[in-house]
């Protein structure tokens, strides 16, 4: 039983290669040379060198690494043109990202492959044999030749992916594709010397090309007549490296799972997700919303487990004619805080589940949550409500997805004693920056004059606040004043003077905000300023 949980939760790594790649992709610009003999030149060394040939040309005899002339030599039909790597590393990228349809962590594996990290991920496609005969038959519609192979290392992936033979080929995928029946996958004791831990029975008889070491390498094994991984196994640890070097032993310990090997993936997976694999393809408004509630529902689940919400969600919808040069439909969506309600989380995708283009139909959808936030858990009120900030918040959610983040703003505080630089505009969905507060101690009016308007005012003294003061023709008798709050001028502006605030109230009830700009000077009128009310 034990043995049994350890081989499901296993890691699995499935590597795809793509060994005609260049010619694949010219192929399919050109589909009238698909079935001639074609090659790739690249200019290496002041001679023309074939870079990669169709499955037409290898028949014929011409190989990668052979000078073009003795490729025209053996095939005088061969149909050349130039190979262009940066546009093949530019395909293979996208067509990593087109892997993410069956999982998020994809990455291009040198110049001609792709690894796929499809731990916990097969189940949703039927198996990893299931999953196999979907990559590789969608690959060969798209004009591509493949083999791949899953294993639990990325080294042993590599490594069966191109150099297991055809008998391990699966009848079922329309290209090649190579996977270790359970009782390959069953180890080995430890080796009685050198070999350092359990070794699958699919790598011994691979040629040591399959450990990615360097050509130097291949050739002095090959010279001692170790040309198989098994060969390696009977030779002493400290030999090899004192021999080869130590990165043969790393390559041989990543192959085997002794030394673990990262796998990086292209894009930062989402700290949340959650798959739908549809087994019949969605057409309709109504379907679509329904699958989505369910993924909100999975998604939301995975959130409370963690104790968080959810800040922004994408939505990737991959229908059936999709390409491979076509990315994924997309909807997003964002919250001015974290939020793991279902409910509220579809009224907001419901603003934009329109503009979704099913076409033939839906086959899979895939809803992460990109970024998340901490949310403890909140008291209902009596009446099974909250309290009137989270319809607030819905309510500016709503606005923002539906208008634009850019349409909706809020006020957060800035560090600055200054009225007027004590606040900034922020988008709805943005955090407020931490640390930064209004004071709680210093009352402030509801609104603020921008700017302060000048007004005409009258004091007893210099230093006492005004008893009078003139404002836009009307004219305001005193009955009440309190202050002075003095806020200095910020050290870091040129421009400034200290000011000398006074919360006053004139005869008829209504509180003004006003300041003095400036210290006193003898003969000099300090100027006064309006800057806001109160009430």
């Amino acid at each position: 039983m034990v043995e049994r949980e350890a081989e499901r939760t296993a890691r699995r790594i499935l590597s795809l290669w793509l060994p005609r790649l260049p010619t694949d992709a010219h192929s399919r610009r050109h589909p009238e040379r698909r079935d001639h003999p074609l090659a790739a030149i690249l200019a290496e060394r002041g001679r023309l060198g074939v870079a990669a040939v169709n499955r037409a040309a290898a028949e014929a005899g011409v190989w990668p690494g052979m000078s073009l002339a003795d490729a025209r030599a053996i095939e005088p039909a061969l149909a050349v043109f130039d190979a262009d790597p940066e546009s093949d590393a530019r395909l293979l990228e996208r067509i990593a990202g087109w892997c993410t349809r069956y999982t998020p962590w994809t990455t291009p594996d040198g110049p001609d492959g792709v690894a796929l990290d499809i731990t916990g991920c097969a189940h949703l496609f039927g198996g990893e044999e299931a999953m196999a005969a979907d990559l590789t038959a969608r690959l060969n519609v798209a004009g591509f030749e493949s083999r791949l192979a899953v294993a639990d290392t990325p080294a042993a992936a590599w490594a069966l992916a191109r150099f297991a033979p055809p008998s391990l080929t699966l009848p079922r995928c329309a290209g090649e594709g190579i996977r270790p029946s359970p009782a390959q996958r069953g180890r080995e004791g430890p080796a009685k010397r050198g070999g350092g831990g359990k070794k699958s029975a699919l790598l011994p008889p691979l040629p040591v090309a399959a450990l990615r070491l360097p050509a130097a390498t291949v050739d002095g094994l090959a010279a001692v007549g170790l040309r198989r991984i098994g060969d390696l196994h009977a030779i002493p640890r400290a030999t090899l490296a004192a021999r080869f070097g130590l990165e043969l032993l790393r390559r041989l310990d990543q192959a085997y799972g002794r030394l673990d090997e990262p796998l990086s993936p292209r894009l930062p997976v989402p700290p949340h997700s959650a798959r739908l694999a549809l087994p019949e393809p969605l057409t309709t408004a109504e379907a679509i919303a329904e699958a989505l509630r369910r993924l909100l529902m999975t998604l939301c689940a995975g959130l409370e487990n963690t104790g968080e919400g959810a800040r922004r969600l994408r939505l990737e919808l991959h229908r059936v004619d999709r390409r491979l040069e076509d990315a994924p439909q997309t909807l997003a969506i964002g919250t001015g805080h974290p939020v793991r309600c279902p409910d509220a989380l579809m009224r907001l995708f419901a603003q934009k589940l329109d503009r979704v283009e099913p076409g033939p139909g839906l086959e899979l959808m895939v809803l992460s949550a990109t970024e998340a936030g901490p949310l403890a858990a909140a008291q209902a009120a009596l009446d099974g409500g909250m309290d009137g900030q989270p319809e607030l918040g819905e309510l500016m959610d709503r606005l923002g997805n539906r208008l634009g983040e850019r349409a909706v703003l809020r006020l957060v505080p800035r560090q600055s004693w200054l009225p007027e630089r004590s606040v900034a505009p922020a988008a709805a969905f943005a955090d407020a920056p931490g640390g930064a507060l209004w004071p709680a101690d210093r009352p402030r009016p509801v609104r603020l004059l921008t700017p302060p308007e000048p007004i005409e005012a009258m004091a007893l003294v210099p230093d006492d606040p005004p008893v009078m003061f003139l404002w836009r023709g009307a004219q305001h008798r005193i009955r009440l004043a309190d202050g002075p709050e003095r806020i200095a001028a910020e050290w870091w502006r040129r421009d400034g003077e200290p000011r000398d605030y006074y919360r006053v109230e004139d005869e008829a009830g209504r509180r003004f905000w006003v300041y003095r700009q400036g210290l006193y000077r003898p003969g000099v009128a300090a100027p006064w300023f309006l800057h806001g009310f109160f009430g």
